[in-house]
């Protein structure tokens, strides 16, 4: 059977939707990990890889009961530390954030017996939380495959518990270490910096300029990512990577949704869907695109887990989205 790692914080979370309603769930880890269950029952094994507080071990441990194909040997509560968030929607892509409860980082050492995983989807939502030494270990004493969200190294926390975007200055020392690369719009305009700054130079676009993105992309493919995806809303999916030597550059459109309701955890079930695509065939990267917008349009159809559909259903909704036409 083969395994799949998804490793991230499971985050309390105090929610304000775009609407004004307000929702209380456990958040990241579990949007995935969930939506695979769904996906694929009890044919797949699948393994959350995260540290919790010992007080939310067992409500942590409950949200997961009702589904298949789930080990939570990996769920560990060694130091007492987990991440709570609270988070207020400005619109349905733009939120603010803040942060009151840190987990301690992952590292080699919760990795030692999964090393037989085909497949590590790590989606840290803080630059501390997943240490380079695990990515490094991996590397040298696993074949499975590394697909990395950038929503971590790019947020920082500060003092007062206000997340804040930030340049990934140390970019370059994790590439070498990340197979498939997974980011946002805003997520890969801090990864792509200049070396020097006017302080008239410090504006966001939120229109992408696609020869930046396509000289960050090809950039990181000259450092050992195979692949590079930048969602960009209800755009859809550009993806980056190698045939036959040459940059490959592709747009895979979003699946249509017609009633946003929340879009938390759309990132979080994006990679995982990514994870599972790739889980099925390694070097589909449009495919596993194609996997990754499911999910993620599946995921804003509600507040509750209900929204994700088992393999058939999906895949339905993934010929409806692309075979037929978007």
């Amino acid at each position: 059977m083969k395994r799949i790692a998804i490793v991230g914080p499971i985050p309390r979370d105090h929610i304000v939707t775009h609407t004004g309603d307000l929702i209380q769930k456990w958040g990241c880890v579990t949007h995935p990990v969930i939506a695979l269950s769904v996906l694929s029952g009890d044919k797949m094994d699948i393994v959350p890889v995260c540290h919790v507080r010992s007080v939310d071990l067992d409500n942590v441990k409950d949200v997961f009961k009702d589904y298949k194909g789930i080990s939570l040997q990996h769920l560990t509560t060694r130091n007492d530390q987990g991440d709570i968030i609270s988070l207020k929607f400005v619109d349905m892509n733009n939120r603010l954030e803040r942060q009151t409860g840190f987990m301690d980082p992952i590292v080699a050492d919760d990795f030692k017996k999964l090393l037989d995983c085909k497949v590590f989807v790590f989606i840290p939502i803080s630059d501390y939380e997943v240490s380079l030494e695990a990515l490094m270990f991996l590397k040298k004493k696993s074949d499975g495959l590394i697909v990395f969200d950038a929503h971590g190294p790019t947020t920082a926390c500060l003092f007062n518990g206000e997340r804040q975007r930030k340049f990934w200055i140390d970019r370059d020392l994790w590439l070498p270490y990340i197979d498939v690369l997974k980011m946002n719009l805003e997520e890969a305009q801090a990864s792509w910096f200049k070396k020097e700054y006017e302080s008239s130079d410090f504006e966001v676009s939120e229109e992408p300029n696609r020869e930046e993105l396509r000289a960050f992309a090809e950039h990181c493919l000259s450092k050992g990512v195979k692949c590079v995806y930048i969602t960009m809303d209800s755009r859809g999916c550009l993806v980056y990577f190698k045939r036959k030597g040459k940059v490959v550059e592709e747009l895979v459109p979003a699946i249509k949704v017609n009633n946003v309701i929340d879009t938390t955890g759309c990132g979080d079930s994006f990679a995982g869907g990514i994870g599972f695509g790739l889980l099925q065939k390694p070097n589909d990267y449009i495919g596993a695109a194609q996997w990754g917008n499911a999910l993620g349009a599946l995921r804003t159809q509600g507040k509750t887990f209900a929204v994700f559909k088992p393999l058939e259903e999906t895949r339905k909704i993934i010929q409806l989205g692309y075979i037929r036409g978007n």
